[in-house]
């Protein structure tokens, strides 16, 4: 290595500063103008315009001069915190405990915290809450350096925060340097068990008080995350959690809590759906949303502004069949938290829709956020992704869309109720369905599922867990006003389950002939669309006559033939081949060609193609298969 004389350095800067003012600037009309030309006629509109379920249009490209207004002079740690609450992004890595005993939540934090999590989470029952219970559950962990959180039973949960703060003193904890939360979210019960919770604003006094020595401890939670895992789009998920913060926030206000004391008693625990880039300009626009409610309180101090997240994978898009993927789905998700700066994740175990997550199931998810920090190192740099042209115009559209809706919310009264009239359940229960309408026809892919399924697998015995509420904690209410979190790919998984249950497993047979190309393409997709319900599928290679294929097809004992060929040639091939088969097996042809009336005019009744729902279509197979 060598150093550059001052002389030098400044020539060489000058060098490249003639170098690149050599080129000439290139505007976006000019960008766009190249790309309607590489279009060749098609409509741009159409074509490069991205128009989101979120409710905003996303352009092809963005470039300096779109940058929203004010963004370019926002810091890290600073109001309004779009660019994150500090400098710094040393999120923690929190995971769950749900078992039916202290000694046994006792072993399997210590465990956990040995291997790296930083945060825990204890789901207590209202059964468990004894003066015994605390000293078991926490016996050799240290509260200073750990965040503990608890999800007590609501009618228990006062009682448990007084027993916890007798606990640090009595152990010398510094109560000062503990920290974490004692959850109580009545409006969370009522959304997602149907449990009406009266008078809470008194319960919220009196556990604010009861926590006061512990400053670092919040105890109001607003617990989005489980209307993200029935299916609410992203701005839908942000407007409920800024209605449902602002409803804590008024009501504890009216009754005489100053804002700065509630506002710092509050954590948000969001959700993160599969749209990478999307999920970080969530988190963005959610924290500067809330920072501009707050600040509508006139608090004393803008650190009151802050919004403290704990992001969760989401539950919604996780599978039974190919349930490695999950961890692929939860990786991007997780990484779209940390690169956003939240304050704490959790990684949901890629089991866990079918059974309660192994050790190993739990050491991979913990293992995934290390990855994050320690590989990735994006706990080192705060907000990764400002000053992106593309994330700055998400972070932006996503507030306005949210900011509209959250008005709407507010302005018909207010979360609670929205959350009383059934309006957030109905809401958000239509945005799950139109989903699974999407996924139905391969509008929205889930793969493993309605794509590119694994053609040999078998469940091996796994089966779904019961149905959910809202929140995923498997609290079972008989209560029909709750929200109940449809995960999205039950209705495909239970199209399988059927198949295998049956005790037979339907032959699907490629009678593929004639073109090459379309052939090959058309048994491809064939393929993909029939292994989805569960079927054996059998590629070939191509047949030389009709005559040859049916033989082939009638020695594999197929249950299903699919003629694939190109549209010309199905006027030809697809009447002899239907006729061929004579209801041996059940015949479809590949595709929507333009002669399929002269087709359905012979008889042909089945077609499968890109418009056609698929999962009616299996369901409509499996009946006529005789598989219930």
């Amino acid at each position: 290595m060598f150093a550059l004389s001052r002389e030098t350095y400044n020539i060489h800067n000058m060098e490249k500063e003639r170098l690149f003012s050599e080129f000439s600037p290139v505007s976006s009309e000019n960008w766009k103008e190249k790309i309607v030309e590489d279009l060749k006629g098609a409509d741009y509109d159409k074509k490069m315009i991205w128009r989101t379920d979120e409710g905003f249009n996303v352009n092809p490209f963005y470039r300096k001069e779109d940058l929203p207004a004010g963004c370019t002079g926002a810091v890290p740690g600073k109001f309004p915190y779009t660019r994150g609450n500090s400098d710094c992004n040393n999120w923690l890595i929190r995971q769950s405990i749900d078992v039916p005993t202290a000694e046994e939540a006792n072993a399997k934090a210590k465990k956990m915290i040995e291997d790296g999590v930083t945060s825990i989470v204890f789901r207590v029952h209202g059964k468990m809450v004894t003066p015994e219970y605390i000293p078991t559950l926490l016996d050799g962990i240290d509260a200073e350096k750990t965040e503990l959180n608890f999800n007590v039973c609501v009618g228990k949960v006062k009682v448990f925060a007084a027993q916890l703060v007798d606990y640090y003193k009595q152990r010398g904890f510094d109560l000062s340097a503990t920290r974490g939360s004692v959850e109580y979210d009545p409006i969370g019960k009522e959304l997602y068990a149907g449990k009406v919770i009266e008078g809470y604003i008194d319960t919220v006094k009196e556990l604010m008080d009861i926590l006061e020595e512990l400053p670092r401890y919040r105890c109001i939670a607003v617990n989005s995350a489980g209307v993200c895992n029935a299916g609410a789009y992203i701005t839908q998920e942000l407007a409920c959690a800024l209605a449902w913060g602002n409803e804590y926030l008024n009501a504890a206000t009216e009754a005489g809590i100053p804002v700065d004391r509630i506002a710092k008693s509050i954590r948000f625990n969001m959700g993160i759906s599969s749209n990478f880039f999307m999920e970080i300009a969530k988190f963005r626009a959610a924290r500067m949303l809330w920072a501009k409610i707050v600040e509508q309180y006139a608090p004393e101090c803008k650190c009151a502004c802050k919004m403290i997240i704990h992001a969760e994978t989401s539950r919604f898009n996780l599978t039974l069949f190919d349930p490695y993927v999950n961890m692929l789905r939860t990786q991007t998700e997780a990484m779209s938290a940390a690169i956003a700066g939240v304050e704490a994740i959790t990684v949901s175990p890629f089991d866990s829709v079918y059974e309660t997550p192994t050790e190993f199931a739990e050491r991979i998810a913990k293992n995934q956020q290390l990855i994050l920090k320690h590989e990735s190192h994006l706990d080192k740099v705060a907000d990764p992704a400002g000053g992106s042209y593309y994330i700055e115009n998400l972070t932006a559209s996503i507030a306005a869309e949210a900011w509209k809706q959250f008005l709407a919310i507010e302005e018909a009264g207010g979360f609670h109720k929205a959350v009383k009239e059934g309006r957030i359940k109905n809401e958000v229960e239509a945005s799950g369905n139109k989903r699974r309408t999407a996924l139905a026809k391969r509008k929205e892919i889930l793969l493993g599922t309605n794509q590119y399924p694994n053609f040999s697998e078998q469940s091996e015995g796994r089966r779904p867990l019961e149905a959910t509420c809202g929140c995923g904690c498997h609290n079972h209410c008989d209560n029909d006003s709750k929200l109940v979190a449809q995960r999205l790919g039950e209705e495909f998984e239970q199209l399988r389950l059927a198949t295998e249950e049956s005790g037979r497993r339907p032959k699907a047979f490629m009678l593929t002939i004639g073109n090459l190309a379309m052939r090959q393409a058309r048994a491809q997709f064939s393929c993909n669309f029939l292994a989805a319900a569960g079927y054996e599928v059998i590629d070939n290679l191509g047949f030389k006559s009709v005559e040859e294929g049916v033989k082939a097809a009638m020695e594999a004992k197929a249950d299903i033939v699919v003629i694939c060929s190109s549209d010309d040639e199905y006027a030809e091939y697809a009447i002899p081949a239907f006729n061929a088969v004579a209801g041996k097996a059940i015949f479809i042809v590949a595709g929507a060609p333009a002669c399929s009336e002269e087709l359905q005019k012979a008889g042909i009744e089945n077609f499968i193609h890109v418009r056609v729902n698929v999962l009616e279509t299996l369901k409509a197979l499996n009946e006529k298969l005789g598989i219930k």
